[in-house]
């Protein structure tokens, strides 16, 4: 198919319609083209930079482009430090020693919680019951306070307290080691040495698990185990079961060596805040072997359902 310069169309009789051809135009041949030798001068790109570029050949050129790598910029940001760009100076902080900021779980915190305070009536009786505990320290060591007991008539009738060093030796648990001391009216006081573990179990049941050594070769095993069952994102079903073991006789106290007494209970929870839960509920107790004769013996019941109503809360 013939080709025609700038200018000229294939029917004459339409030559009028297009404009004539400058004097500087060049007849071009479409089977010769050579986009190497096109003059791009006369082009407005904007900001393209073609000088890189050789359409000869239809490659880029990257000799003259610059790629990653080298030497960072002088003020980029230190990895160690997340604040606005604090950057270190000849390998120390910007910041003085005591702004100094470091990883969260190098600080240590503080947090009182109370998973019990409440009002317990069983048997036509009725008293105060608490379990807490408080603590100290930074992500993998901390101080540990344990509370719990009864308090009837504005007196405390029954306690245990413990003081505990509490490690983390995984994501999901943590061991605790330290002493435990227990009161009860008209009962020697007794004490122990504890070492346990407590943390998240598979299928998010929390377990606690603690043994206990005492003198005169007293020995005894507490295991608690309690999960939370969503209702909806506030209200949710929290059952719990508690287990006691004792090596050994301890007719002081009441407490026969084996399987010595368990609870059971269920708690309907209502979460305000995370920091405000009330609660009502219901436990079942009961003593086991010698234990139960001697809680026969001094007229009290082998077996006990208790209504309870109450608040978790922490700060």
């Amino acid at each position: 198919m013939p080709v025609f310069a700038y200018g000229q169309t294939q029917h004459a009789g339409h030559a009028d319609h297009m404009p004539a051809a400058p004097e500087s135009s060049v007849p071009v041949e479409a089977s010769g083209m050579n986009h190497g030798a096109m003059d791009m001068s006369g082009m407005d790109h904007g900001s393209m930079d073609m000088s890189g570029m050789d359409h000869g050949s239809g490659e880029m050129d990257h000799g003259d482009m610059q790629m990653q790598g080298g030497s960072a910029p002088t003020d980029a940001r230190d990895p160690d430090v997340y604040s606005d760009g604090y950057v270190r100076n000849a390998g120390q902080y910007a910041l003085p020693p005591s702004d100094a900021l470091i990883m969260s779980d190098m600080h240590n915190f503080g947090s009182v919680y109370f998973d019990r305070l409440e009002y317990v009536k069983a048997r036509g009786e009725e008293w105060a019951a608490y379990e807490g505990e408080a603590w100290y320290g930074s992500t993998y060591n901390r101080a540990v306070i344990k509370a719990e007991g009864d308090v009837a008539g504005g007196k405390l009738q029954e306690s245990e307290t413990q003081l505990l060093w509490r490690h983390a030796v995984s994501t999901f648990w943590d061991t605790e080691l330290g002493f435990r001391f227990d009161h009860a009216n008209g009962a020697p006081n007794r004490e122990w040495l504890a070492f346990g573990f407590k943390g998240l179990a598979p299928y998010w049941f929390e377990v606690d698990a603690t043994a206990y050594v005492g003198p005169s070769g007293r020995t005894a095993l507490a295991l608690e185990a309690e999960y939370d069952i969503r209702l909806t994102q506030k209200l949710y079903l929290q059952p719990s079961v508690e287990l006691n073991f004792h090596g050994k006789d301890d007719e002081r106290w009441g407490v026969g060596n084996g399987l010595t007494d368990g609870t059971a209970g269920l708690r309907v929870k209502y979460e305000i805040t995370r920091q405000f839960v009330p609660y009502v509920g219901v436990e079942w107790s009961s003593k086991f072997s010698k234990t139960a004769d001697y809680a026969r013996a001094a007229g009290e019941s082998r077996q006990e359902t208790r209504f309870v109503t109450g608040l978790s809360f922490r700060f």
